[in-house]
């Protein structure tokens, strides 16, 4: 399999960034729905969270390498048979998911970074709190960490329905290419 995106297909980079992201994005959803409900006394209280931050870094560093990847190698047209609204939705779905991730991980770094302390990453190095002024800091951002991680939980789940929708009735290639096979 080739390194870089084709005509026909998605490369190896672009399908491992793909996979990569979805898979960690519903690993911290799940471990932020499960942390929330844990109680001081837990010896998890701390570990937890300080997963759930490092994670989300490393994550967002990620996000960052996918959207100059897609720069370097971007991604095949799309096929003969998607009609303009199809095209459309396309490009629109993307955007909200790229757009609502990065929204999502800023909101965590608020989150964490309100009381002015940065955030350990396995220390390996900190983010510095770097924006601390903003009134109610913690309690909006988290609303809007909460909202939004949902929301993309939802639209990630459309976002896939979508690929099988493709796969299963269309009997198109959408599919196939983000697992590495050429359109036919």
């Amino acid at each position: 399999m080739q390194w870089r995106n084709s005509p026909s297909r998605f490369g190896l980079v672009s399908i491992v960034l793909h996979w990569g992201v979805a898979i960690v994005f519903v690993g911290l959803f799940a471990l932020g729905l499960w942390m929330v409900g844990l109680n001081y006394y837990s010896s998890w209280y701390k570990t937890a969270p300080d997963i759930h931050k490092g994670v989300g870094i490393l994550l967002f560093l990620v996000m960052l390498a996918r959207l100059a990847w897609r720069f370097v190698s971007p991604p095949p047209p799309a096929l003969p048979n998607h009609g303009p609204m199809t095209r459309l939705g396309s490009k629109v779905g993307h955007l909200v998911l790229y757009l609502g991730l990065f929204a999502l991980m800023i909101s965590g770094y608020l989150i964490s970074t309100a009381e002015g302390r940065g955030i350990a990453v396995f220390g390996l190095f900190e983010v510095p709190a770097t924006l601390t002024a903003i009134p109610d800091q913690e309690d909006v951002a988290g609303a809007i960490h909460e909202y939004l991680a949902w929301g993309l939980l939802i639209f990630a789940g459309i976002h896939a329905l979508a690929a099988l929708k493709h796969h299963f009735i269309d009997r198109d290639a959408t599919l196939t290419r983000m697992l590495g096979r050429a359109a036919k």
